[in-house]
């Protein structure tokens, strides 16, 4: 006789969607009584992800509560569920189901990024600051882990290694809660250091991680002409930023300067193949009666006055 099947007994849908179950009470509250999280890293973009919970919010309502914890003010600041309020008002709701719990700045922050790296889908921009502001918050706290007794690490005595130690340990603990490695930790955080365009390079996957991380270290100035320089030649190598990390009073150097610099090393464009013009586009430019040779010259010269341009506005 087959033995009898034992039955899994889900006591609430957020149990069933492998949501967080909490025993915490639920509260109907006016979504124009929320407002976001301070400075928040995720995105909350219009995608098709958003129209997908939209229209599951028409359908069956808000499923999982949202966190939020009051303020003096008699509103309430958004812990988790900036995309479920989101979608919530495209959906034509007023109100939506939350969990109100008191907490203090640097709970909530640690909350409000544990809640999000559970998504499947984080832009490294999103990583890096959500990184940065949970290990701010801990280093706030007061929060080490002292090191395993039985290590031959000692632990430093003075303020400044202190300082350098508990950053350390706080690196190592952060990244082992995300899943990441300590060193992967501190590269991401890294990014937070680089200027908006070439984080949204990196985000949309034309800038390599660690490529980044070692522009990272130039100041803003010179982040800027490396970024600028791309947008002209479409090169950004590891070697050009050598060359740039090799140089002395680098934070002194001119836009010509950099520039020159980075064009030391530019990596030689090769295409096969000829360029070509036809008559017939040819023709919507110059008069029919000029002869091919004429329009050559015309052209080579238009080319000169061009790139003197360029290199007058870049000294």
């Amino acid at each position: 006789m087959a033995a009898k099947r034992e039955k899994i007994h889900f006591e609430t849908v957020e149990e069933l969607l492998g949501a967080p179950v909490t025993k915490d009470a639920t509260t109907e509250i006016r979504i124009d009584q929320i407002y976001p999280f301070e400075n928040h890293p995720f995105k909350v973009v219009d995608d098709d992800k958003m129209s997908d919970l939209v229209k599951s919010i028409k359908d069956n309502g808000v499923i999982v509560p949202v966190l939020v914890r009051p303020d003096d003010e008699g509103t309430y600041e958004m812990i988790s569920g900036h995309r479920r309020m989101h979608a919530a008002k495209l959906a034509g709701l007023t109100t939506i189901p939350a969990i109100i719990k008191p907490m203090t700045n640097d709970e909530a922050t640690i909350a409000m990024v544990d809640a999000n790296m559970q998504r499947e889908e984080i832009l490294p921009s999103e990583r890096a600051f959500s990184l940065k502001m949970k290990m701010d918050a801990m280093r706030r706290q007061g929060y080490r882990s002292d090191l395993d007794p039985d290590s031959d690490d000692e632990r430093p005595v003075d303020e400044a290694s202190a300082t350098q130690w508990r950053r350390k340990e706080t690196a190592q603990i952060v990244g082992e809660e995300a899943g990441l490695g300590k060193s992967q930790v501190k590269k991401y955080i890294r990014l937070t250091e680089l200027i908006p365009e070439l984080l949204d390079m990196v985000d949309n996957k034309h800038l390599a991680i660690a490529l980044a991380v070692e522009i990272s270290y130039f100041n803003k100035e010179i982040q800027h002409a490396i970024y600028v320089n791309y947008k002209e030649t479409g090169a950004m190598t590891k070697e050009q930023i050598q060359v740039l990390k090799n140089q002395t009073n680098l934070e002194n150097a001119t836009k010509y300067t950099l520039k020159q610099l980075l064009n030391s090393v530019q990596p030689e464009i090769k295409e096969a193949g000829r360029l070509s013009f036809t008559r017939k586009k040819l023709d919507q430019y110059f008069p029919k009666n000029y002869t091919m040779q004429k329009r050559q010259e015309i052209i080579y010269s238009l080319l000169d006055e061009w790139k003197n341009r360029r290199e007058g506005a870049d000294v």
